[in-house]
Order: C-alpha cells, then sequence, then structure tokens
C-alpha cells in the first residue's frame, strides 16, 4: 500500500511541470503561427478589414518580433523557431528594401522642391513651417488639415512672400487642405473625385512654360467602417498620365506595407523616401515622450521624375512630421 501510495504521490508531484511544458509548447505554436499568418497576409497583400489593416502597418516591428520569437524558442521548440524564422524572413524581405536607394531615371528636367505636412488644424507652428520652406527653397507646399486660422497665421508667419499662388480648401476640423506654390496655378477641377478630406488638385506652370500637376492627399484613415471608404479613396486617385507629371503628396494614412498603396504605385508612381533608402523613416505619430513609428505621409511622384534627395522634419505642435523632396521632371 505505501508503495502505491508512494508512486501516485510522485506522479501527481510530475504532473505540474508536464502542464507547464504542454501550456509553454501550445503558446510559442500560438505565436510563431500567428507570426506566420502575419507574413502571408503582408507578403500577400491579403489583408481585410480595419484591425488586420493596420495591423499591416507595423510590419518593420513585426519583422523584429518574429526574430525574437525565433531566437527565444530555439532551444524550446525548434520546429516553432522555424516557424518564427521563416515569417521573419518574408517580413524582412518585404520591408528591407526600403533602407536602399534605387536607380534613378535618367531625368534632366527642371528641379521640383515638395514638401507636405498636415498642420493638425491650427496647432502646427506656422513659423517652423515657413522656416523648412525657405530653408529647402520649396515651391510646392501641400498643407493638410489646414484652418482658416492656419492660413491666416501661415501668411503672416511669410508663407505669402515664399509661395504667392495658392488653391485652398480650408475648413474648420481635419477636412481642409491646399497647394501653395512659387509659380502661377490652375485650379483642376475635375481630375478626381476625392474621397474623405478636401483634396484640392492643380497644375503649377514652371518657367519655360512646362507644367506639373499636383495633388494634395489625405483620405480617412482606415479606422472601423472608414477602412473601405479608404481604399476606395486611394483608388480614386488620379493615375499618371503620358500628357502630364503628377505629384501626389500628403497624409496617405498609409505606408508601404498597404496593399492599397502598393497598388497606387503600381500604376506608375514611385515613394520619394523609399527611391532614396529612407523608406522606414516613420512620420506618425509625432507626439513629444512618445515615438514616432509608422511612414504615412509621402511624397509620390510619377515614375519618370528622378529623386535626389528626402528629408523628415519635425513640425512643432503638430502630429505629424513633414516631408521634403527634391525631384527632377523629365
Amino acid at each position: 500500500m505505501s508503495t502505491t501510495v508512494g508512486t501516485e504521490q510522485a506522479a501527481g508531484a510530475d504532473q505540474p511541470p508536464k502542464e507547464r511544458r504542454r501550456r509553454r509548447r501550445w503558446l510559442s505554436w500560438t505565436v510563431a503561427v500567428l507570426l506566420a499568418l502575419w507574413a502571408v497576409i503582408r507578403a500577400g497583400g491579403l489583408e481585410q478589414g480595419s484591425f488586420v489593416t493596420q495591423l499591416m502597418t507595423v510590419t518593420p516591428y513585426g519583422a523584429v518580433l518574429a526574430a525574437l520569437t525565433a531566437v527565444l524558442l530555439i532551444r524550446r521548440n525548434r520546429p516553432a523557431a522555424l516557424v518564427a524564422a521563416l515569417a521573419c524572413a518574408v517580413m524582412a524581405a518585404c520591408v528591407l528594401p526600403r533602407v536602399t536607394a534605387e536607380e534613378q531615371p535618367a531625368a534632366n528636367g527642371a528641379p521640383l522642391r515638395v514638401f507636405t505636412a498636415n498642420l493638425f488644424g491650427q496647432r502646427g507652428d506656422a513659423q517652423a513651417v515657413v522656416d523648412l520652406v525657405r530653408r529647402h527653397d520649396v515651391e510646392v507646399f501641400t498643407a493638410l488639415e489646414l484652418t482658416p486660422d492656419a492660413v491666416e497665421r501661415l501668411d503672416e508667419a511669410g508663407l505669402k512672400e515664399l509661395l504667392p499662388h495658392r488653391v485652398l480648401q480650408e475648413e474648420f476640423g481635419a477636412t481642409g487642405s491646399g497647394i501653395y506654390a512659387r509659380h502661377p496655378l490652375t485650379e483642376l477641377k475635375g481630375l478626381f473625385t476625392p474621397i474623405g478630406h478636401n483634396m484640392p488638385a492643380a497644375a503649377m506652370t514652371l518657367p519655360g512654360g512646362s507644367t506639373v500637376e499636383i495633388v494634395a492627399v489625405h483620405p480617412n484613415p482606415p479606422l472601423g467602417r472608414m477602412e473601405q471608404e479608404w481604399n476606395a479613396a486611394l483608388r480614386t486617385l488620379p493615375s499618371p498620365s503620358p500628357s502630364a507629371i503628377r505629384v501626389l503628396a500628403g497624409d496617405f494614412n498609409a505606408s508601404l506595407d498597404h496593399r492599397a498603396f502598393r497598388d497606387l504605385l503600381s500604376r506608375g508612381y514611385v515613394d520619394a523616401a523609399d527611391q532614396v533608402g529612407k523608406g522606414l523613416i516613420p512620420t506618425w505619430p509625432n507626439f513629444r515622450g512618445f515615438p514616432t513609428i509608422i511612414a504615412i505621409d509621402h511624397v509620390v511622384a510619377d515614375r519618370r521624375v528622378g529623386v535626389r534627395r528626402v528629408e523628415v522634419a519635425d513640425v512643432p505642435g503638430t502630429d505629424h512630421r513633414g516631408v521634403f523632396a527634391e525631384l527632377r521632371l523629365p
């Protein structure tokens, strides 16, 4: 009888460690499979719904998480570690090309210096914006979340003298947008049908008579039910034209890890930051004491345009960083 009791006690004492190992194994497989699913969705452009669409934005961090998971599991669960490592490799293959510069087309036309910034309503520092416009010798500035108060403060800070031509659709709240330019602008009213916020379009006449078309881009973010509207807004943006050079600049609420944004580029555009190896520099959120984590502000240009330089700049008061691109027209 004592032998039987001793055997039962030993089995009881051995049960908790087995249960813990079983739970650890289940947890490791769960994490590895979720990472693999993330990688497959990103690589295949299969995202649907608001949550998964937003998750794609942080794919660069997903690659890091998959790498750490593989390292942590290598001794405890090698098959799961291998799955995590493969997920890391797939996500890294999607992300790492953004840190290398691409060969540029032989564009020898006029230079075009573009700056875009989401002003967070009237909270963006107008003087800082004007200083950036002056420092980079900007010729076109697209302003998002442009309010009537922001228009007044920008002009008071000196923008009227630097960029006297404008097509503005300012409004209170986040809806307003505008295009400021050094050279004459002609509003393009029928170029496309904006979905979401105001998205003015204009043709700028350059010295010598050539023109370039500019669109200030700002769809609603893919939050909740607005995800379908966000997809539609990106699809509605105008495609490149054989007869016109187009530049789309603004807060796309999209990153290169979104299929909707990549589909836009595949029509014949390039992302300026990606072209010069700066595609991973984040632009939002830009709050003090909080890390900037995702790149959703872009200058997008016709692929015939050469990209010479891109800078991402802090704009005090706003939750977005501004993006400057020096382009060369064909």
